[in-house]
């Protein structure tokens, strides 16, 4: 099992597939696109998709809403399962927390502010009507 993994190994790797075989993107063209977007920051500098990355390297990563910042620790030849994929790289506490605490927020946020699908029905507008009213007869 040991000598299959290092197999899998390799020193130094281009920035976009890395990205698609940790799974942060479903294709490199999406990695690729991210990258040239200005969404992923490789040792706090602004690279191209070909940049050559290696284990060490620290990486900030912008998906919407949430941002990850993480140092790479191994490269693949392949894409791996997700499983495998999370120990391709090691996320910071501050950045794991500060993903949990958005994340919690627009748990909240979603719970607060239910969305509607298409015109209200005809019972929604009598409610509406019934609550507009309401506040203009005082």
């Amino acid at each position: 099992m040991k000598s299959e993994q290092n197999h899998n190994e390799i020193s130094t790797m281009r920035l976009d597939k890395w990205l698609w075989c940790a799974r942060f993107y479903k294709t490199r063209g999406l990695a690729a696109d991210a990258i040239k977007g200005g969404r992923i920051l490789v040792n706090e500098e602004k690279p191209k998709p070909s940049k050559t990355i290696q284990a060490g390297t620290r990486l900030k990563i912008r998906r919407t809403p949430y941002q990850f910042d993480i140092t790479i620790v191994l490269l693949a030849k392949s894409r791996k399962s997700t499983r495998d994929a999370a120990l391709l790289y090691q996320e910071s506490e501050e950045s794991i927390r500060k993903r949990e605490e958005i994340s919690a927020r627009l748990k909240l946020d979603a719970i607060n502010n239910p969305r509607t699908i298409g015109r209200p029905t005809k019972r929604d507008r009598r409610h509406i009507i019934r609550f507009k009213t309401k506040g203009n007869s005082d």
